[in-house]
């Protein structure tokens, strides 16, 4: 043995195991897999191999019967062909299956372990396939295989072209393979016999095996003459039965081969005859056809395959045991029935009978070893005969086998010829769904690979090749394990979608609507109509092919000095046909010689859809073309058989706690529908005639879901690029499809209920963006009228079960904004009732978020038409008319859909959103109260009670804005807009009672206070000195506010008469507002005429206080007071005179502009009233000034300050004279005449007056 350093990572080696008595199959014949494998040392090579039984039917082992010297095994033992508890189940027993392999054995295994197909295993099939292909360099037998590729599997099984042939001569079929094999491989075909050796060795392996495992152990000695004469007699019994033995596609035995090596697997277990049958047409076993997916159906009539009477069996998995046997770094599952014995001195031995007379050669040897291998036998027992008499018992470890004498041969190049015939057969079988054949004549040294597939394509009907059917079940199969672990690993979505896509290719339409209906189902799963746009890129993995890559176009042939065309006697064109060659079986023992250096080319990879549209229209595709295989299916109303008389109609009942909630989804639903008028009567049935819990009923429930959702999914992309009439039709066909689901749809689930209520969510807001967006309406309306020949097919099959008009009334493409709003509010309101089914609200709360939000926006926008509308109609009414009903009317649908929103964005805790809407109410209040302002004449008009109700109910909706947003930090911008809203209507209140005093009602003082109350909290919530865009008009608004105050308390003032407390309150209050205003006023740039008006309203003041005034120094005092106020005006007249610059300068920079910055220019009329003004007061106070100063002067010594603000001032007062007596002055010039003249002032009259 060699070194087994490295052996001990595998297990130890299996003579090692032998010798210490475990059995390495102790744990592996159970139904668990069990891990136990081995690591062979074979002549100093090393070969690792290693076997894991995934199954075994077999009983446990008992050991063997060691049958005495001279047993005649010619004679029958007393078991021989009975059944016994040792045989365990009829047919199967532990000398394995009675029946020879068949030519679908690699799909049943293939069907029992679908997990291992398509990825991990290599190879599936007979290990007597797998023996025959290993000894092709060794044998001159000729081979015939079928293969076939299943992702990165090749499923190999035994053709027999004899029986194909034979079944030609009696149907007809296979006629076109029968002449191209005449033509090109064997011109004189003739089917070969079998001799009567084979017979004869056959016969005497069947007798042993029963001695082998006699009960008693007793074997029965020579018989006499008597006895012989009567086992000649039962030996020609055995003779003329032995004709029935043979499977149907057993293949002759190389002349050079020794029968007994291959054949111990088939010996006949039963007694009774088996017929020779050929193959033919049987139906499927539902269970192998159609798997659980989408909710698809067990019964299946599938179009038959074998003939009449015989079973299914080639679909089956008839090996005793199913082995992953890994050989080097090739994975195989294997079947096999070789007989295992244990018990006793020997855990596991392999049991053989040789003809003493006969050596044993390579074949044979290579054949036990790989058997052993194979099954994890560690010991081969070898039973020698003489003419049936046994002889000797010889024990024979695995690894010695290829050093016996005459069947030496190197487990090495065994090994290479493995790895050259999988890489061969790899890199050429490279379509999925095509039949291979491969083939080597025999005594040819020359293997051909043939593709049936093209082959039979050539002739009338593709349906000839048998191998169809089980080919495209398998695809499909795979393809639907694959789909139950598809969340595991996204990388094999390419290699489902080929599988499926050839399955369905291989497939007739007509014959096998389910397969493919539910095929085009799971590919249109494939694709995730919800995922995030940000993970399109993140595809790229499924593009990754590494093993589970494989082409479906045929593959570049190799380099020409391995696949030269080989040239027989016959026509040189012959090898046209052969996909690939193997000129010499010498090859295969070269090692790498077929090394795979090409790479596959990457075909099975996902398609990466760069756009969420391509990728919904990918799905749709396949959903028409599942909704097409599901149509042509139902049987018209005509075909339907009649209904028997005798037979009882089943009535369905249902416990109503099974159902989707308390009251039933379903009844829940139809109250939903009859409340939106779209229950029609007769709704809830299939128009087709469809049969509720039919497959064509599930499957097609399944793919209008589908359909449903990938419009939906469309509808919102549409969405998100603006083009909203195009997203209008998605989203028509979205709940056109779920409506038909609705009247489908004997079981509702709230899973597709949610849908619903995100498919009106999103309707209603496509209608709310039309609404907003009527300038584009042409546009729009050409998109939602535009439909696919797709769409439309769809929508036919749509129609076949329902009306779809359940929900017109969301998708209606209306021309009246009032009537858009109004449905998409009642498709919000439908989708927040849906919600409250089965309690989907508490599961989806985001949703229910979302639809609330929406909901609230809407009866906002609502809510903003109906007050605009009311707003529109009152300026449009005459002044003097009262308030119209239809005004009211207008109010009343406005508060109502506000006060809706308020509720919906309370329910939701929505602080901003529901301070918004009370604001707009408080705006709608103010409205109300412009609507109420008293009729009549102007002059004679006073602030009204209903102006100051509606006023007070907008000043408590702004305050409850406010208490909603709690504080500032919540949301600053909306905060910063109700104070400014509040701010207004106090300031609007405040200015309509001063303006317009309610005399009748209230006596003045009542006024005055309730005016200082107003404008003080309109001050109050006017934020003078937070830095925004909004800053200069608060600014403006405060200097307002501190204006009016003043002029109110400086008009008190001078109407009031008595109390001197009061009086000096409000003059005191008079001058404060007046201060507070100017410092506003010179803190904004575009006020200059309000600052004028503030100043010379302040010299008014004075002037008024100096008649109350009785000394001369008190009127002087004030006069100055006065004068220096005149002084501080300065300010404003160089704002105006800078802007008057301006305008004279604007029409000469540029005159093709000159009106877009006039709206900001001065008042010219107003700023010379109020330059007259100024100059008269000026004029006067300097007038007075003089007067004073000079009566001053005669009484008083002389006083040199005075002297010198009496000449400034007679100076002054005399240029200001002549500058008004000018009337041809500009009011530029007049301007300048008086900032000079204030300038001279102010140097004049220093520091001698009080400055305010």
């Amino acid at each position: 043995m060699g070194d087994s350093k490295e052996a001990g990572a595998e297990s130890p080696p299996a003579g090692a195991a032998a010798r210490g008595g475990l059995s390495l199959l102790s744990q592996g014949e159970s139904e668990e897999p069990s891990a136990q494998g081995s690591a062979l040392f074979l002549g100093g090579n090393e070969v690792k191999s290693r076997a894991v039984v995934k199954y075994s039917s077999a009983p446990l082992r008992t050991a063997f019967a060691r049958l005495e010297e001279k047993t005649d095994l010619k004679l029958p033992p007393a078991n021989w062909l009975r059944e016994s508890a040792k045989l365990g189940p009829a047919g199967t027993t532990i000398l394995g299956n009675s029946k020879k392999s068949k030519p679908f054995s690699s799909f049943g295994m293939a069907y029992d372990f679908i997990d291992s197909v398509g990825n991990d295993v290599d190879v599936v099939s007979d290990s007597e396939n797998i023996k025959k292909l290993l000894k092709i360099p060794y044998s001159k037998s000729h081979v015939s295989m079928a293969v076939h590729r299943i992702g990165r599997t090749l499923l190999l099984d035994e053709l027999d072209i004899q029986e194909l042939f034979m079944r030609s001569s009696q149907t007809g079929d296979w006629t076109w393979l029968k002449e191209f094999y005449q033509r090109l491989i064997d011109q004189k075909w003739q089917r070969k016999k079998k001799s009567k050796e084979h017979w004869y060795q056959k016969a005497i392996l069947s007798k042993f095996l029963y001695y082998s495992i006699n009960g008693d152990g007793a074997a029965q000695p020579v018989p006499s003459a008597a006895e012989q004469q009567e086992s000649s007699s039962s030996d020609q019994t055995n003779h003329s039965d032995g004709a029935s033995w043979p499977a149907p596609f057993e293949m002759p035995s190389s002349v050079s081969e020794d029968p007994s090596a291959s054949s111990q697997e088939n010996i006949l277990t039963k007694s009774k005859k088996i017929k020779i049958r050929s193959l033919g047409s049987e139906p499927l076993e539902p269970s192998y056809i159609v798997g659980h997916v989408a909710s698809a159906p067990k019964e299946q009539n599938l179009t038959t395959l074998f003939n009449d009477g015989e079973n299914s069996q080639g679909l089956k998995n008839d090996f005793v045991r199913n082995i992953l046997w890994t050989f080097e770094d090739i994975h195989m599952l294997v079947g096999s029935n070789m007989p295992i014995f244990g018990g006793g001195r020997y855990p596991a031995v392999s049991l053989r009978l040789r003809d003493n007379n006969k050596p044993i050669n390579v074949l044979t040897g290579i054949d036990y070893w790989l058997d052993n291998l194979i099954c994890n036998v560690p010991e081969l027992v070898m039973c020698f005969h003489v003419n049936g008499i046994v002889q000797k018992y010889e024990m024979i470890k695995t690894e010695e086998i290829p050093n016996l004498e005459n069947s030496n041969f190197s487990t090495k190049v065994i090994k290479d010829i493995a790895q050259n015939i999988l890489s061969f057969l790899k890199s050429n079988c490279t379509k999925e769904g095509h039949t291979y054949w491969l083939f080597k004549a025999s005594g040819s040294d020359i293997v051909k690979l043939y593709d049936l597939t093209t082959l039979c394509e050539e002739t009338e009907d593709k349906y000839q090749n048998p191998f169809t059917m089980p080919v495209a079940i398998l695809l499909y199969k795979v393809a639907c394990n694959m789909m139950m672990k598809k969340n595991q690993n996204k990388k094999h979505y390419g290699t489902i979608r080929t599988l499926l896509l050839n399955c369905v290719k291989l497939l007739d339409k007509s014959r096998h609507p389910q397969i493919i209906a539910s095929a085009n189902y799971m590919l249109s799963e494939l694709f995730q109509l919800d995922e995030p746009k940000k993970e399109e890129s993140s595809e790229s993995p499924l593009n990754e092919n590494s093993d589970e890559s494989y082409s479906e176009e045929e593959e570049e042939m190799p380099d020409s000095d391995e696949n030269g065309s080989y040239s027989t006697s016959s026509d040189p064109s012959d090898d046209n046909k052969a996909v690939a060659i193997i000129k010499s079986v010498g090859e295969l023992s070269v090692p790498e010689k077929y090394k795979s250096i090409h790479q596959i080319r990457p075909s099975c990879t996902f398609p990466v859809c760069h756009d969420t549209e391509e990728r919904c229209r990918l799905v749709l595709s396949y959903v028409l073309e599942g909704l097409k295989s599901v149509d042509s299916s139902i049987k018209k109303e005509s075909d339907l058989p009649a209904a028997d008389p005798n037979t009882p109609i089943p009535l369905k009942y249902e416990d109503e706690s099974t159902r989707g909630g308390p009251e039933g989804l379903e009844k829940q639903m139809a109250l939903f529908l009859d409340k939106m008028g779209s229950l029609q009567k007769g709704n809830y049935s299939s128009q087709s005639g469809m049969i509720p819990g039919s497959w064509q009923h599930k499957m097609k429930l399944q793919l209008i879901l589908k359909s449903s959702k990938a419009y939906y999914v469309l509808s919102d992309a549409a969405m998100s690029l603006q083009k909203y009439g195009r997203a209008l039709r998605y989203i028509k066909l979205a709940l056109q499809s779920h409506d038909t689901y609705c009247c489908l749809c004997t079981n509702m689930l709230s899973e597709v209920l949610l849908f619903l209520s995100q498919y009106l969510t999103l309707c209603g807001d496509i209608q709310l963006m039309l609404a907003q967006n009527a300038n584009n309406r042409a546009a729009h309306l050409e998109e939602f009228n535009y439909q696919t020949k797709e769409d439309q097919e769809i929508l036919h099959s749509l129609h076949r079960e329902s009306s779809c008009q359940g929900f017109a009334w969301a998708t209606d493409l209306s021309t009246d904004l009032e009537s858009q709003l109004s449905v998409s509010c009642k498709c919000y309101e439908a989708a927040n009732e849906i919600l409250q089914f089965s309690d989907l609200k508490s599961q989806n709360p985001e949703h229910y978020v979302q639809v609330l939000k929406r909901m609230g926006n809407v009866r906002n926008e609502i809510g903003v038409f109906y007050m605009n509308q009311a707003a529109a109609l009152q300026s449009e009414r005459v002044v003097s008319k009262s308030v119209s009903t239809a005004e009211q009317q207008l109010w009343k649908k406005s508060f109502s859909c506000f006060e809706k929103g308020i509720h919906n964005f309370e329910s939701i805790d929505d602080a901003t959103n529901a301070a918004l809407l009370l604001c707009n109410t408080g705006r709608l209040m103010r409205i109300c109260a412009q609507a109420h302002c008293g009729a009549g004449d102007e002059f004679k008009r006073e602030f009204s009670p209903e102006e100051g109700l509606y006023y007070n109910k907008a000043v408590d909706y702004y305050l409850k804005a406010l208490r909603s947003l709690g504080t500032r930090d919540i949301h600053p911008a909306v905060w910063d807009s109700v104070n400014w809203e509040l701010s207004t209507t106090y300031f609007t209140m405040a200015t309509l009672q001063q303006d317009y005093a309610p005399l009748s009602r209230k006596a003045q003082e009542q006024i005055e206070k309730e005016v200082s109350e107003a404008m003080m909290k309109s001050l109050k919530y006017c934020d003078v000195d937070s830095v925004s865009a909004r800053q200069p008009l608060c600014q403006y608004r405060a200097a307002t506010i501190h204006h009016r105050l003043a002029s109110m308390y400086h008009s008190c003032l001078r109407n009031q008469v008595g109390d001197e407390h009061l009086r000096k309150q409000h003059r005191v209050l008079a001058d404060l507002h007046y201060s507070k205003a100017v410092k506003l006023f010179q803190l904004l740039k575009d006020a200059p005429c309000e600052l004028l008006r503030v100043q010379l309203e302040r010299v008014a003041f004075a002037e008024f206080q100096m008649t109350s005034q009785n000394s001369n120094v008190g009127k002087l005092k004030t006069l100055s007071g006065a004068l220096d106020i005149m002084v501080r005006t300065k300010h404003a007249f160089q704002l105006i005179r800078k802007e008057l610059i301006e305008e004279f300068d604007q029409p000469k920079s540029d005159e093709c502009t000159p009106a877009a910055d006039s709206s900001p220019s001065l008042n010219r009329e107003e700023v010379i009233k109020l330059l007259s003004i100024f100059e008269s007061r000026l004029s006067f106070l300097l007038l007075q000034s003089i007067k004073l100063l000079s009566s001053t002067k005669k009484k008083t010594s002389s006083n040199t300050e005075e002297d010198v603000v009496l000449k400034t001032n007679k100076q002054i007062y005399s240029q200001l004279l002549r500058a008004t007596a000018n009337r041809n002055a500009t009011l530029l010039e007049r301007i300048d005449v008086l900032i000079h003249l204030l300038d001279q002032l102010a140097r004049g009259s220093g520091g001698s007056g009080s400055v305010q």
